[in-house]
């Protein structure tokens, strides 16, 4: 880290548009939604020590950054009159070395974001460098970290997402962030909506060593034209509580040499960090076998003691007892009851199960001998277990991926003792293979730490460890995607999962993260619906314990960044022959029944087309009026009324007695009119909100639906046990993830519309990324070598123990 003294006596961009020559430099400004800035303290303590080599690169080579540039040091007295303030304040206060830097407050108790923004007059032209850095020092002086995530935009309206947190200890660090060279490149074969890098993981680590933070990858175009770069956001949002933090240096430097083996030797035979040592690392299968010991011995496997035998709250009042789970509301707030009457709160852990810890080996085989996917099967490829090869095709395996080969120390042969953790993906979402070999580290360790008395035995243990532990921890339910070997135990309630997949029409929404949405009007739609409940229904087989059902996950229905974004589905549909997108007859019958004809139409949404039949084969569906808007947004509540209403429909007509619990809207896909049409048709709404909890400001239309809800997914990871990333919301240490998830599950456990909250997920990702879409977050409950995370447990015992009484206080039945 270089000192903070020499990061300002670079050479100083001024607001000017940034030149050709590099003796000419100069800058304009871009836009930051949340910058951060270091006090005298945290420059004092950074001046102790610095890494020379990422300061100044002296080349012939032009295009490369001879000395730092300084795009703001904040020490010319004002404040410039580019930066702006969302939602909060900035000051300059003292930097130690005799210059300013920037202390900003952001508001974020009242409001959803906040953050400070620096707008240029003309974009930066940085076309001219290659292989350099954006650095700029961050101290927090405040009572709790505070996470920034770092948006870089350009002139072609592309941008790159990326985060840190900066912990709440005064001490001032400096991150950075390559612009261009080293690992900035997408897979060869990237996806529409790619994450990855080249590598396969969602964030790599650093491509050279240093003191420096380098910040974590999150979404976006990684190669950005650098000669336009119109923005830079440090934001922040989701947070329940008001944070602080100082910026200064703003600057741009030469990328040091980069490390050819930063990939390589990442994984030891455990699946952990071979580079780095950390607390509660396993170093031999010695140590591993004392750590199970130890933790069996002081685990209890019993509920809490206030609870009934399916974990409702026994002390308080009994309600009408069903035999099965529903929902009541109580005292004004929204209550699950359990089979016996008890008021029930469901709290649980997604992902107990082996099909999303396994990572693509970079091996691959004769796709002749690989069974392909056909058009009946009712699980998706991300939801199959490892689904080991056949025997027939070992002979035929190749490498494919050296960089994926290499990242491992350890694989073992197909015959080896652990051999039995290989598997196979036959398609993925994002990464370096469209298909291949997979290794379970988790499930190896697995076998490791209970051993094989029969096949697989250590399956049984760990189902039986695991469910004594969510006791001990004072969990009420499994999360979502449990085995269903679990839906057997009759020990603690589960949800169930059904993708509903197969051959019908979709339809685009502008934005298919996971892929297109289904069209609910097609009548092939209700067939899968109906095939995809009698599967669940296989699976649970009428459980008074299974709490409820969970159909598809995430889907695409909108966002509310642009019109084309928000009412994206309505948009294609419109686009589309009424002939074979049954979507477009049926918006094509709200039309006509509302314009009468298609002058009126045309008068409305300002088009000209020419006819009915015109409007039948596809139309010029762009948004032009007020009154178009008015109209999608019924189409699109249309459309969501249709989907929830044909799955309920065809669930209740297989499991009459069974909540359907809608798809897990995610927050970034939730727009009001789905909203609206979920309330209609399910029985409790289901969120996936990945922010520090429930932020009063954004979530205000609960009230106006009035609807029983329930937290899909949420997490918090850090990079403290050898990461490389912790995932989307940032915590600082295993301490701070602990206090994090007690807020996390308070702020819903307080609000009157939620009735669960479940957490994403049981085991962290594998570090190489999970095989599917190279995920590679830190967030789980318990590490790859299954060693529960000590501050997430005592974190969780904290919650439980006074859930009920929290909730529910002395809660009676209405009349």
């Amino acid at each position: 880290m270089e000192t903070k003294k020499a990061a300002k006596q670079g050479t100083k961009m001024g607001s000017r548009p940034l030149m050709r020559s590099v003796l000419s430099i100069a800058i304009t400004a871009a836009t930051f939604s949340g910058l951060a800035a270091c006090s005298a303290e945290q420059k004092g303590a950074a001046q102790k020590g610095s890494n020379s080599q990422a300061e100044a690169m002296a080349s012939a080579d032009s295009n490369l950054l001879a000395q730092n540039f300084v795009l703001e040091g904040f020490d010319d007295g004002d404040i410039p009159a580019s930066v702006q303030v969302s939602n909060g304040t900035a000051q300059l206060v003292d930097d130690g070395v005799g210059g300013k830097a920037l202390q900003v407050k952001l508001k974020l108790a009242e409001h959803n974001n906040a953050g400070l923004v620096i707008k240029p007059a003309e974009a930066w032209d940085w076309s001219e460098f290659s292989d350099f850095n954006l650095a700029f020092d961050v101290s927090n002086d405040g009572e709790e970290s505070v996470q920034i995530d770092v948006t870089m935009g350009d002139k072609n309206g592309d941008f790159y997402t990326r985060g840190l947190v900066v912990p709440a200890d005064g001490v001032a660090r400096t991150y950075y962030a390559k612009l261009h060279g080293h690992d900035q490149e997408d897979p060869k074969a990237a996806a529409q909506n790619e994450f990855n890098f080249a590598s396969g993981l969602r964030s790599n680590p650093p491509t050279w060593q240093s003191d420096d933070i380098m910040l974590h990858s999150f979404w976006g175009k990684k190669l950005l034209d650098l000669s336009g770069i119109t923005q830079i956001s440090f934001g922040s949002d989701g947070s329940l509580s008001d944070r602080q933090y100082t910026i200064d240096n703003l600057r741009l430097r030469a990328n040091p040499e980069m490390d050819e083996k930063f990939l390589a030797g990442l994984l030891d035979k455990f699946g952990q960090n071979a580079k780095v040592d950390y607390a509660g690392k396993i170093h031999s299968d010695e140590e591993l076998q004392k750590v199970v010991e130890a933790e069996l011995a002081g685990l209890s496997g019993e509920p809490n003691a206030d609870r009934s035998k399916y974990s409702g709250w026994k002390n308080g009042p009994q309600l009408e007892a069903t035999g099965f789970f529903r929902t009541e509301k109580v005292n004004g707030k929204w209550a699950l009851v359990d089979p016996e009457g008890y008021l029930y709160f469901s709290t649980g852990i997604d992902i107990i199960r082996l099909s999303n810890s396994s990572t693509i080996t970079g091996y691959d085989y004769d796709q002749a001998l690989i069974p392909k996917r056909s058009a009946d099967e009712v699980i998706a490829e991300d939801d199959q277990p490892l689904n080991r090869v056949d025997e027939k095709a070992w002979a035929t395996r190749e490498l494919i991926s050296k960089t994926r080969s290499d990242m491992f120390e350890w694989l073992p042969e197909y015959d080896d003792e652990l051999g039995n953790h290989y598997g196979y993906r036959r398609e993925t979402q994002s990464g370096p293979l469209k298909h291949g070999e997979t290794f379970s580290f988790y499930s190896a360790n697995l076998e490791r730490r209970y051993g094989e008395t029969y096949p697989e035995s250590y399956l049984d243990t760990w189902q039986k460890v695991t469910i004594d532990r969510m006791l001990d921890w004072g969990f009420t339910s499994l999360g979502n995607w449990a085995a269903d070997s679990y839906y057997k135990e009759e020990r603690i309630p589960f949800v169930a999962f059904a993708d509903i997949i197969g051959e019908f029409s979709t339809l685009s929404s502008g934005f298919d993260f996971w892929h297109p949405v289904p069209d609910p009007y097609d009548p092939r739609f209700y067939e899968r619906s109906v095939v995809a409940a009698q599967s669940v229904s296989e699976q649970i087989n009428a459980s008074p314990w299974c709490m409820g059902i969970f159909f598809d996950n995430e889907q695409s229905f909108g966002r509310l960044e642009t019109n084309e974004l928000h009412y994206g589905i309505v948009i294609n549909a419109l686009s589309r022959d009424a002939a074979d997108t049954p979507a477009k007859a049926a918006f094509s019958k709200v039309i006509k029944s509302k314009y009468g004809t298609i002058d009126a139409l045309n008068k409305a949404w300002g088009k000209q087309v020419t006819s009915w039949e015109a409007f039948d084969k596809g139309m010029d569906s762009s948004v032009s009026t007020d009154a178009q808007l008015e109209d999608y947004a019924t189409l699109l509540f249309e459309y969501g009324n249709q989907y929830f209403g044909t799955i309920n429909k065809a669930m209740k007509s297989v499991l009459p007695n069974h909540l359907y619990l809608g798809s897990r809207l995610p927050s970034w896909g939730m727009p009001p009119e789905i909203v609206r049409a979920a309330g209609k048709n399910v029985d409790i709404i289901s969120y996936n909100l990945y922010e520090e909890g429930l932020v009063p400001s954004k979530w205000a239309f609960l009230a106006e639906i009035d609807k029983p809800s329930l937290i899909g997914e949420f997490s918090f990871g850090s990079d403290d046990q050898g990461h490389f990333h912790p995932g989307i919301v940032i915590s600082s240490d295993q301490k701070d993830r602990g206090r994090m998830f007690k807020n996390y599950m308070h702020s819903f456990i307080d609000n009157p519309w939620f009735v669960g909250v479940h957490m994403f997920q049981y085991m962290d990702s594998p570090i190489t990324g999970r095989a599917y879409d190279g995920e590679n977050y830190a967030n789980g409950f318990v590490s790859v070598a299954d060693v529960p995370y000590a501050e997430m447990v005592k974190a969780a015992k904290e919650v439980h123990e006074g859930l009920y009484e929290r909730r529910f206080g002395g809660a009676q039945s209405e009349d």
